[in-house]
C-alpha cells in the first residue's frame, strides 16, 4: 500500500493510504485521477488536490446545495458551474420545484471517471439533468434565459478553475440570475493563509453586488483542515428568513431522510461564523 498526500502549507496536509489507482489522465485541462483508499472509498483529485471520496463527499454536496435551493421560494432553473462529478446535480434534483439544472463542466475527463468510478455519486440518467462540456466562463457570459439559482461547484482557485473566483465572473453571475435569483459558491478553507485573499476577494464582490450576502460554513473531513467556506448572495431572499426555514422545514419532511448532513438546525447554525473567519472577510 501506497500513500496520497496533500500539502497545503509545506509539509502540513493530508496522508490517505491508497490500495489501488483507478484511474488516472492528464486531460487538455488538468489531470484527473481516481484512488481506491483504505479508509475513504474511491476519491477523485484534481491536479493532486482532493475534490471528493464516497465516504464524505455528501456534507460538500448537500451544504452546496440546498442553503441555496431551499432560500429560493420556488428555483425552476438551476445553473452549476464545474461540478462534474455530478454530487450537486444529484442534491439539486432533489427539490421538486426544479425544472431543469444545466451541468456546465469544462472537462469530460471528470464526468467520465465519476460515472465509472463513483457511479453512486452522479444522477446522470435523470430527464432534468442538462451536461454540457463547455467554459462556465464564457457559457455565463452568453445567458440568454435568466436562472433561479447559480451554483459554483469549482475546485481550488489554480488552472482552469482561477477564472470563478474573479470579479468580472461574479458580476456575470449576477446579471444572469432572475429578479429573485440566488448564488453560492464553494470559496475554500478558512483555516489556509493562502486561501484568504480568494476568500475575501469573492465576498467583497458579493457584498457590492448583492442585496443579501453571507457566508457559512461546513465541515469536510478531506479538504484542508477540515472546515470549509462557502459564500451566498441573492437579489433578496435571505437564507435565514421565517420563510426560508419553513422551506427547510418542509423540504426535509420530504427527503431528509436520504440527508446524511443538511438539516434544519445546520441550516442555521452553518452561518454562525467564529471570530477569526468574520476577520477574513471584513
Amino acid at each position: 500500500m501506497t500513500t496520497y498526500n496533500e500539502y497545503y502549507h509545506k509539509k502540513t496536509g493530508l496522508t490517505v493510504g491508497v490500495k489501488n489507482v483507478l484511474f488516472s489522465e492528464q486531460s487538455e485541462y488538468q489531470k484527473v485521477e481516481v484512488l481506491e483508499t483504505d479508509t475513504w472509498g474511491n476519491m477523485m483529485t484534481i491536479d493532486g488536490m482532493v475534490m471528493l471520496s464516497e465516504k464524505d463527499e455528501f456534507v460538500y454536496h448537500e451544504m452546496l446545495s440546498h442553503v441555496g435551493l431551499f432560500s429560493h421560494p420556488k428555483p425552476e432553473r438551476v445553473l452549476i458551474v464545474g461540478g462534474g462529478d455530478g454530487g450537486t446535480a444529484r442534491e439539486v434534483l432533489r427539490h421538486d420545484s426544479v425544472v431543469q439544472v444545466d451541468l456546465v463542466e469544462i472537462d469530460e475527463v471528470v464526468v467520465r471517471a465519476s460515472k465509472r468510478f463513483l457511479p453512486e455519486v452522479g444522477d446522470w440518467q435523470n430527464p432534468r439533468l442538462n451536461v454540457l462540456f463547455e467554459d462556465g466562463i464564457q457559457f455565463v457570459n452568453g445567458v440568454k434565459l435568466p436562472y433561479d439559482v447559480i451554483i459554483i461547484d469549482g475546485s481550488d482557485p489554480v488552472g482552469p478553475a482561477q477564472g470563478l473566483f474573479e470579479h468580472n465572473f461574479l458580476r456575470s453571475c449576477h446579471n444572469a440570475l432572475a429578479e429573485d435569483g440566488v448564488l453560492v459558491a464553494q470559496t475554500e478553507s478558512p483555516w489556509v493563509k493562502s486561501y484568504h485573499s480568494s476568500i475575501k476577494n469573492i465576498f467583497t464582490a458579493l457584498d457590492a453586488m448583492f442585496e443579501v450576502s453571507k457566508m457559512y460554513l461546513a465541515y469536510i473531513p478531506l479538504y484542508p483542515a477540515g472546515m470549509w467556506s462557502f459564500s451566498f448572495g441573492s437579489k433578496g431572499v435571505d437564507p435565514l428568513t421565517g420563510d426560508t426555514v419553513r422551506r427547510v422545514e418542509k423540504g426535509v419532511r420530504q427527503f431528509g431522510e436520504r440527508l446524511k448532513y443538511y438539516n434544519k438546525d445546520v441550516h442555521i447554525g452553518s452561518f454562525a461564523l467564529p471570530n477569526f473567519v468574520q476577520d477574513i472577510i471584513s
